[in-house]
């Protein structure tokens, strides 16, 4: 009997739960204990995130010789421009980032990551890896855009960014179902890969927060 998606993402997110609560910069923003220069440098280095991720996905996409995959990747392009553009208010609301490494590499081995992926990554594993993380990265996202209004006093433009990915997106779900599915029935995908791939995404996304942690904690 063929695995079911949702189960193999149900059993590599209860992996990933436990390592979830290691963002040590989310609680600063919420606490409204970080520096306002953080969101600066939040800004600076998503816009290079986005930008690198948006032609991450095209490539991941190109490659992908299975139509559910294409669709998924395809799907999430247009979401890094869209965002990408979201950040133009931050940034003019705080100003230049002045921190002493631009950009900091803790916080783009994420985009290599993905970038190294899109080379060399098989379709389906990738696609569970990617959206395994998805749910925390929202609630980060979620908590920051809200102690950002709460404390910092940003209005909704400048939190679009963070408002963006905080938002349920069922369709993406589906698609990145879709994907998982299509290689488990084909035998194409090694779920012990996709387990891998779903660890590394986390421990770098925890890296981007975390290097931002070390640097504006006060």
């Amino acid at each position: 009997m063929t695995r079911s998606a949702r189960k193999l993402l149900e059993e590599i997110q209860a992996e990933l739960a436990p390592r979830d609560g290691d963002n040590r910069l989310v609680p600063l923003i919420t606490a409204g204990r970080a520096p306002r220069a953080v969101f600066a440098a939040l800004a600076a280095e998503e816009k290079l995130i986005t930008l690198s991720d948006w032609r991450s996905f095209h490539a991941l996409a190109a490659r992908a010789d299975e139509p559910h995959a294409r669709v998924f990747f395809g799907g999430l392009a247009p979401g890094e421009q869209q965002a990408n553009a979201m950040l133009d208010a931050l940034l003019a609301a705080t100003g230049p980032d002045h921190g002493d490494e631009r950009p900091r590499a803790g916080c783009q081995a994420y985009p290599a990551y993905v970038a190294w992926l899109a080379l060399n990554g098989e379709s389906s594993a990738t696609a569970a890896g990617i959206f395994a993380n998805f749910a925390a990265f929202g609630r980060y996202c979620k908590d920051v855009a809200a102690g950002m209004r709460e404390h910092y006093r940003f209005t909704g433009e400048q939190c679009a960014f963070f408002d963006y990915f905080a938002a349920d997106v069922p369709e993406i779900e589906e698609q990145a179902l879709a994907a998982i599915q299509a290689g488990l029935d084909a035998h194409r995908l090694d779920e012990r890969e996709a387990h891998r791939c779903a660890r590394l995404f986390q421990s770098y996304e925890l890296l981007f927060w975390n290097t931002l942690a070390d640097e504006f904690t006060v």
